[in-house]
């Protein structure tokens, strides 16, 4: 029964003695079988457009871990690529886009309504999950929040500080604007056809969200989140959304209560202890071991593990990492994390 789902259970508000545990990017690249199913695929985006093999390598970290829910394997930049964006992925360096820089690359883009003949692959991974799925795990799908999918879109590639985002935000911000109210359209219909494909709780990943200051950081991070969130309990209201607005540092307070969302994900520039008084009081949270204690190990991973289960122990939680386990990551130390996890809420 999905009621009994431990993640489920954390989202809906209940403090459970062990919390759930899952791991951001726990398909990847630091598991032998993931390379194995990648170099059959062929290449990263070949694996994201292959419902079987996307399916497969989502299923590897259950079966290795039996973590508490799976996270379908996909990329927050299809979405651009469904809207008409060329994407490509150079080894080594990450991907690149073709750039929105003016009215003209705007509007060459396709509408919200238009993509989901790209993306239909994407909903088919959901399905095969729900089916493969071992009946205690829940079954997360996500998307970019529409700030940071469009540092990418306007940059052509990652950047260190997102300048040239925050540069057309503010030398044209009618078709910045225009663009993020593209992607909160088009990022709401993605994420519900995930939902009715079989997703049981959805994310939205703004891993840029604390380059924004300020009042851009109401505008252009927690008024989207509000938009999506919204428009996703419109249409299935019982279906809980985890909102990840990384590094917002003070404007995690709050955030819940301004979006909506049902759970807010931490990264690791805040203290455990810190964010259970100022933002656990609003409901669940994620978080928040930093990813290097995966690479690391040793006591360090199991103090701070404990720690961190301990701080969140008055409130509904679920561990996670700040950010998403690295390539270098050992497995071993996953391991490690999960045994400790349950042995100190025990």
């Amino acid at each position: 029964m999905a009621e009994q789902k431990k993640l489920l259970r954390a989202l809906a508000g209940e403090t459970q003695a062990v919390p759930p545990i899952w791991m951001m990017r726990q398909a990847g690249r630091y598991l032998p079988e993931y390379r194995a199913t990648r170099a059959q695929a062929g290449d990263f985006l070949s694996l994201c457009y292959n419902p079987e093999l996307a399916a497969e390598v989502t299923l590897q970290p259950i079966r290795r871990y039996g973590f508490d829910a799976a996270i379908l394997f996909a990329d927050i930049l299809l979405i651009p690529q469904a809207l008409g964006a060329d994407l490509w992925f150079e080894t080594g360096e990450g991907p690149r886009l073709s750039t929105i820089t003016t009215q003209a690359d705007f509007d060459k883009l396709k509408g919200k309504d238009d993509i989901h003949d790209h993306l239909a692959p994407i909903y088919e991974t959901v399905r095969l999950l729900t089916s493969a799925l071992p009946s205690e795990t829940a079954l997360i799908g996500f998307a970019g929040a529409p700030w940071t999918v469009a540092t990418y879109m306007i940059a052509g590639r990652g950047t260190p500080d997102q300048g040239p985002a925050h540069a057309l935000r503010e030398e044209n911000t009618p078709l910045f604007e225009a663009l993020l109210d593209l992607l909160t359209e088009a990022t709401i219909e993605y994420l519900s056809c995930q939902i009715e494909a079989g997703a049981e709780t959805v994310k939205l990943f703004d891993s840029w969200a604390g380059s924004l200051k300020g009042d851009a950081f109401a505008k252009y991070a927690l008024e989207p989140a509000r938009q999506i969130i919204s428009a996703l309990k419109a249409r299935h209201p019982d279906v809980p959304i985890i909102a990840f607005p990384r590094e917002a540092g003070d404007n995690y307070i709050g955030f819940a209560k301004a979006t909506g969302a049902d759970c807010v994900a931490l990264d690791n520039s805040v203290s455990a202890e810190w964010a259970a008084e100022m933002v656990q009081v609003d409901g669940c949270v994620q978080g928040n071991l930093a990813s290097r204690h995966m690479v690391t190990g040793g006591d360090a991973l199991v103090e701070e593990t404990r720690a961190i289960v301990r701080a969140f122990s008055g409130g509904p939680h679920i561990f996670n990492l700040g950010h998403g386990i690295t390539p270098d990551a050992d497995p071993e130390n996953v391991q490690l994390m999960i045994d400790t996890v349950r042995e100190t809420a025990s």
